[in-house]
């Protein structure tokens, strides 16, 4: 682990105007080897153009999505997102999102720099920006600077969590019941059920997405970071499960937030 913090650290104390790096990896990494050469000058590439669109927009806060898996079977791009900060205590533009350990049960809130949000072996180097508008941009910081981040953090993960139960937390449902505070009445939600029900008032729609029984059946022995006792049983015979993902926080967003504007960064090929 020393050995990466030493090589990340050394070519990011190169680019220290442009992208923050944090000393703390977020465990998407579980090795002791270094990311290789290629996927670090990419990676780190890709932040210092996503921090440039970042300060261009005006933005004080921003919805950051990556490809981090190739989703493409279940019509999705996007796999993970999280909170892009520009006044972040910590630093300019560091990331606030929910991170599985290492494919484990487990998941913790982090705040990362742009370089290592970028770092976790992408399908491909491209980033979503979603800009909410100044009002909700406001809540947001509001939001992101209390206590309620945490509160609404389960750590018992689930890639595949139900939406409207709080035995689980996938990466993407954390970020929407965070979002659902902002959008909410001041201190209306400090719990996720309370966010859940105000998602379920505000009519937010989960991506439903099919399961075959063979793969199913292959993350349930394989998988510590894949459950599905939480989903009505009708679903699970059904073989089709409802999830929280990037598209739909996004489309849910644009919804409610008709100001919010879309914007994608990438490196060319």
């Amino acid at each position: 682990m020393k050995q990466r913090r030493v090589v990340i650290q050394v070519l990011a104390s190169l680019l220290v105007t442009v992208v923050f790096i944090t000393p703390t990896f977020a465990g998407q990494f579980c090795t002791e080897q270094p990311p290789p050469p290629a996927a670090l000058h990419k990676g780190l590439t890709l932040a210092f153009k996503t921090r440039a669109a970042l300060e261009e927009s005006g933005a004080q806060v921003a919805v950051l999505g990556r490809i981090g898996a190739d989703l493409s079977a279940y019509r999705l791009r996007y796999s993970h997102a999280g909170f892009a900060w520009r006044d972040h205590p910590q630093g300019r533009w560091l990331v606030v999102h929910e991170l599985n350990q290492c494919a484990t049960a487990q998941s913790r809130l982090f705040d990362e720099g742009l370089g290592n949000f970028f770092l976790d072996s992408p399908l491909a180097y491209e980033a979503l920006l979603v800009i909410p508008s100044p009002t909700v941009q406001q809540k947001l910081v509001a939001v992101l600077a209390s206590g309620v981040p945490d509160q609404l953090h389960e750590p018992d993960y689930s890639m595949i969590a139900y939406p409207w139960e709080t035995r689980y937390q996938n990466s993407n449902q954390w970020l929407l019941e965070t979002l659902a505070a902002a959008l909410a009445s001041d201190g209306e939600i400090s719990t996720r059920t309370h966010a859940q029900h105000w998602l379920k008032r505000h009519a937010f729609t989960p991506t439903r997405i099919h399961l075959p029984p063979l793969t199913r059946l292959g993350a349930r022995l394989l998988s510590a970071n894949v459950q599905f006792d939480d989903h009505p049983l009708s679903d699970r015979l059904a073989g089709t499960y409802q999830v929280v993902t990037v598209e739909a926080v996004v489309d849910y967003l644009l919804q409610l937030d008709p100001q919010a504007r879309q914007q994608v960064v990438g490196l060319e090929q």
